[in-house]
C-alpha cells in the first residue's frame, strides 16, 4: 500500500515537471518513500529500542544498515506489519545479540569482518540489487549503479566494524550485514513467496 502510494506520488511530480529525466525521477521516489514509506517506522524502531534500552544504537543501526539494504535489495513482506516485522529483525535483533552475548577476545571482530566481507562480496556479485516484482529495477544503468554502490556501503560499514572502539557497534553491524545478505537469497523469497523481477518478466514473455 505504502508502495502504490509513493510511486502515485511521484507520477504525479512528474506530472507537473515533465522535464524530469529517469535519474531524477528515482530521487524523487526515493525521498517521497524515506518521508512517508520509512519515518513511521524510524520512529516506531526509535521507541521501540529505547524501550529496550538500545535506543541510540537503534537509531544508529538503522541509518548505517539502511543505505547498505536500499542498494543491495531484498525481499519485502506485502503488509505494513510483516514489513514492521522484518524491521525489527533486521535492525533489533542484531544489537541485542551483540550487546548480551559478548565476545571477550577483540582479535575476532577482524576475522569475522574479514569472514563477513568475503561473503557479503559474493552475495553483492551474485544476487544483488535483488528487486521484487513489485518494486522492479528495469534499467541496466540502475542495475550496475546499485550493485556498485553496495560494494562502496559494504567497504565504509566493514572499514567503521573494524575501526569503532564500541564492539557492541563492531559485533551489530556485522550481524546486520549476515541477516540483510539473507534476504537477497532465493530460499529467502522463496519462504516469503517474493519474486525477483526478472522471473516476472520471464513469465510475461513465456
Amino acid at each position: 500500500m505504502i508502495d502504490k502510494f509513493c510511486n502515485w506520488i511521484t507520477e504525479k511530480i512528474k506530472g507537473k515537471m515533465p522535464e524530469i529525466d529517469e535519474e531524477k525521477e528515482l530521487v524523487i521516489n526515493f525521498g517521497v518513500r524515506i518521508l512517508f514509506g520509512e519515518m513511521p517506522k524510524i520512529i516506531a524502531l526509535f521507541i521501540l529500542g529505547f524501550l529496550l534500552q538500545i535506543g541510540w544504537y537503534s537509531l544508529l543501526m538503522y541509518f548505517l544498515i539502511a543505505p547498505y539494504r536500499t542498494f543491495t535489495g531484498g525481499f519485502h513482506l506485502k503488509t505494513h506489519w510483516g514489513c514492521m516485522l522484518t524491521s525489527i529483525v533486521l535492525y533489533l535483533v542484531p544489537i541485542l545479540i551483540a550487546k548480551y552475548i559478548t565476545i571477550p577476545q577483540e582479535y575476532l571482530v577482524y576475522i569475522m569482518a574479514g569472514i563477513i566481507g568475503i561473503f557479503s562480496s559474493i552475495f553483492i556479485f551474485k544476487y544483488a540489487p535483488a528487486d521484487t516484482e513489485n518494486i522492479p529495477i528495469l534499467s541496466k544503468k540502475e542495475r550496475k549503479s546499485k550493485r556498485i554502490k553496495s560494494y562502496i556501503t559494504l567497504i565504509v560499514l566493514l572499514t567503521i566494524i573494524v575501526l569503532v572502539p564500541d564492539k557492541i557497534i563492531s559485533y551489530m553491524l556485522l550481524y546486520g550485514i549476515f541477516l540483510q545478505n539473507l534476504t537477497l537469497t532465493p530460499i529467502a523469497y522463496k519462504l516469503t513467496k517474493n519474486k525477483y523481477s526478472y522471473e516476472v518478466y520471464t513469465e510475461e514473455t513465456a
